[in-house]
């Protein structure tokens, strides 16, 4: 069965999406301004921390730092309530993340394992590449777009927390994302550009309904390390991640979305992140980990705690996306149609 979305009276922001659980049931609610307690810290402890209630709830919570959604006020970013809640659920995400990561490497240790690449890759850039059709690369792009049209919105709030060299280079990757002065080249409008060409919907989350936890997860770590000064080692490890892993992937892609003749306007998006990320690589690498530790080593665990953490849910996500699509089904929670 396919699912057509709503479409939202403000073209920048979302609307609210189903719930899935009471919880996400009870922070929807507030968001709607229906009276009614959050849950609290027995419940949100009863909860899985990577299920689909606590995900989205968390979602709910951090888009309000971005564009919010639709019929939603904007004070409502600053509730006390909400802010609240979030610290409950907050805690129970990264106590699981915590529990699930080694902890024990050098911030080198952790960034010279990624380059090196399984010969029998099971991730979901290997799968495209090998035997992607173009209904994968379609859901493929539904489940990222969460993220990628945000693209480096998260990543930007560590740089008031940054100085010197780290800074310096931060800034400067940034700039890159961020189309480098030119507007039509935003990675956030290369990404919708893509989507475009694959026949969905490029509008800013018209697609959150039908992305799961294990998709949202990632986001959510992103505004999680984002948002909080304290874990501003930890965010530059997960980027540190992104930047060193993305050169590859994107180069499999892209080759992906060529055998399946969708053209180059879906193409340019990946094709930008070849090149641009393998000097980023280094960049993030070097100056933005290696001077943020030289000014503040005690951070190092921070920083392999955010890598760990990145790594742990990609790996989750990857798993569950390929397993989907080895056993003929899809990878969102309904698939959606081609829009017209």
């Amino acid at each position: 069965m396919t699912t057509t979305l709503p479409r939202t009276a403000d073209p920048r922001a979302p609307v609210l999406p189903p719930a899935r659980g009471e919880i996400s049931a009870a922070f929807a609610g507030r968001l709607r301004g229906r009276p009614g307690a959050l849950p609290g810290p027995r419940e949100v402890a009863a909860a899985d921390p990577y299920g689909e209630d606590v995900q989205l709830a968390l979602h709910l919570c951090y888009e309000l730092h971005y564009r919010g959604f639709d019929g939603v006020p904007d004070d409502a970013e600053w509730d006390p309530e909400l802010l609240r809640g979030r610290a409950l659920l907050e805690e129970r995400f990264e106590e699981a993340l915590r529990d699930g990561c080694p902890g024990a490497r050098t911030p080198a240790e952790v960034f010279d394992a990624l380059l090196t690449e399984p010969p029998d890759g099971r991730g979901v850039s290997r799968h495209l590449l090998r035997d992607g059709t173009l209904t994968h690369l379609r859901e493929h792009a539904v489940l990222r777009s969460v993220h990628q049209l945000r693209e480096s919105d998260p990543q930007a709030w560590v740089l008031p927390r940054l100085g010197g060299r780290a800074k310096a280079a931060m800034a400067t990757v940034l700039y890159d994302e961020f189309g480098a002065g030119r507007p039509e080249r935003v990675h956030a409008g290369l990404y919708a550009d893509l989507m475009d060409a694959l026949g969905l919907d490029p509008r800013y989350g018209h697609y959150l309904p039908v992305i799961g936890a294990a998709a949202l997860a990632p986001t959510n770590l992103m505004s999680l390390l984002g948002l909080r000064r304290a874990h501003r080692g930890a965010l530059v490890g997960h980027f540190a991640v992104l930047e060193t892993t993305s050169p590859p992937a994107a180069s499999w892609h892209a080759a992906a979305l060529r055998r399946c003749g969708v053209g180059e306007a879906a193409v340019r998006y990946y094709d930008e992140h070849v090149e641009a990320d393998a000097v980023h690589e280094q960049l993030v690498r070097h100056e933005v980990v290696g001077g943020l530790l030289a000014d503040e080593p005690e951070l190092a665990a921070d920083v392999v705690f955010g890598a760990e953490a990145t790594v742990l849910l990609e790996d989750a996500l990857g798993e569950a996306v390929v397993s989907a699509w080895e056993q003929g089904s899809s990878a969102l929670l309904a698939p959606v149609e081609e829009e017209s």
